[in-house]
């Protein structure tokens, strides 16, 4: 038998072994998919501001998590609708975060923050639960945000606009067990986190497949 025939035959085995079974035709593969629509389907063409919100015990211990946090929805958000041939003009999370510092107030008033930005929407994030290391057992590390998700219309004329509440995010990483506290795992742990919870807020804004 010819050496790439061995070869071939070898990866059908082991891909058999690991529960993929390659002679599925993919008609039928494709019909184990469900397609998700969006919840809120209006920022491709607007100009979009992400505004977090997190109360001062968490910045106390994580002085960046706000900014962070806005970073990575931001650039998830913008990858995933340019996947879709889409786009939206989203603002440069350092800039919130400058003008936020100088203006207090425009923390919690999205509608500030979309007026000084000439922003369509902006999407605020209230983290009602933030954690990285596990409350009753500090040595294990788990990262837990919970937040909610609004979406404010911005009016432009001086209305004020409509006001969109979308399904609140939970994120948990790792899901099945946590991981033992070590100088290498902490900050492995906080970027998964802010990686998955990131995906789960851009998710409300295109379409995507599942596997059932």
């Amino acid at each position: 038998m010819p050496s790439r025939s061995i070869g071939w035959s070898l990866a059908v085995v082991m891909a058999i072994a690991s529960g993929c079974n390659l002679l599925i035709p993919l008609a039928v593969i494709g019909q184990h998919t469900k397609t998700i629509l969006p919840e809120f389907d209006k920022l491709p063409d607007k100009r979009v501001a992400i505004l977090v919100w997190t109360d001062p015990a968490t910045l106390f211990d994580y002085p960046y998590a706000r900014l962070e946090l806005a970073t990575y929805v931001a650039d998830k958000l913008s990858y995933e609708l340019a996947d879709r041939k889409q786009r939206a003009d989203i603002v440069d999370a350092r800039d919130v975060e400058d003008f936020i510092q100088k203006n207090p107030e425009a923390r919690v008033d999205p509608r500030k923050v979309g007026a000084h930005f000439k922003a369509d929407y902006v999407i605020f994030l209230e983290i009602l639960q933030f954690q990285i290391r596990s409350p009753d057992e500090p040595q294990f590390l788990r990262g837990r945000i919970e937040a909610s998700v609004v979406v404010h219309e911005i009016d432009r004329s001086g209305g004020r606009g409509e006001r969109f509440v979308l399904a609140p995010v939970q994120t948990v990483f790792p899901e099945r067990a946590p991981m033992m506290l070590t100088a290498t795992n902490a900050p492995l742990v906080r970027e998964a986190t802010y990686r998955a919870f990131a995906e789960q807020v851009s998710r409300k804004f295109y379409e995507y497949k599942i596997q059932l």
